[in-house]
């Protein structure tokens, strides 16, 4: 596993569970564009009858402003604990098997490293956010999508827009 300045923590809470093979990878923050990602990634592992591991990487935007609060660690802790519980309502209708992992590091090389671990088809993102801290986020870190389809990649990569539509559920 990739660590960065620290050892990774990786939690993991799964749903589900049969004799499937095929694996999808998506990567998932709060992010509308990331929620449709999800809806999309739901809808094809369905299809595929694929098992689906969505992940998140822990950064700040999961931490209070102020580091020196009392409750810095414990206001994570529920950050981690409101996406779990937004994840698990958005694949209610979703009756295959699913896991979710939560590490720090670099993107990138997170979704790589469980993609591979999991001998994915692909990995699924939602496209990048829109507007100045997305503009000024970017300047700080590499475009997730650049390394995977560059450095770290070497499996298919589907970008999902925040505007994409919803899959129709086949009958």
């Amino acid at each position: 596993m990739p660590s960065q300045e620290t050892e990774p923590r990786r939690l993991t809470m799964s749903a589900g569970g049969d004799g499937r093979h095929t694996s999808l990878v998506m990567g998932f923050d709060l992010s509308p564009a990331s929620r449709s990602a999800l809806d999309v990634a739901a809808d094809l592992a369905r299809r595929l009858d694929a098992w689906l591991h969505v992940v998140h990487v822990i950064d700040l935007s999961d931490y209070p402003i102020d580091p020196d609060a009392a409750d810095w660690e414990e206001h994570a802790q529920q950050a981690l604990a409101v996406e779990k519980t937004t994840i698990g309502d958005s694949l209610k209708a979703f009756d295959g098997p699913w896991t979710f992992h939560a590490w720090h590091g670099e993107p990138a090389t997170l979704l790589a490293t469980v993609a591979d671990e999991y001998d994915a088809l692909m990995v699924i993102i939602g496209a990048r956010h829109e507007g100045f801290s997305a503009a000024m986020s970017h300047l700080i870190t590499r475009s997730i999508t650049a390394n995977l389809t560059g450095h770290h990649g070497h499996r298919p990569l589907l970008v999902v827009p925040v505007n994409a539509t919803r899959p129709r559920r086949a009958p």
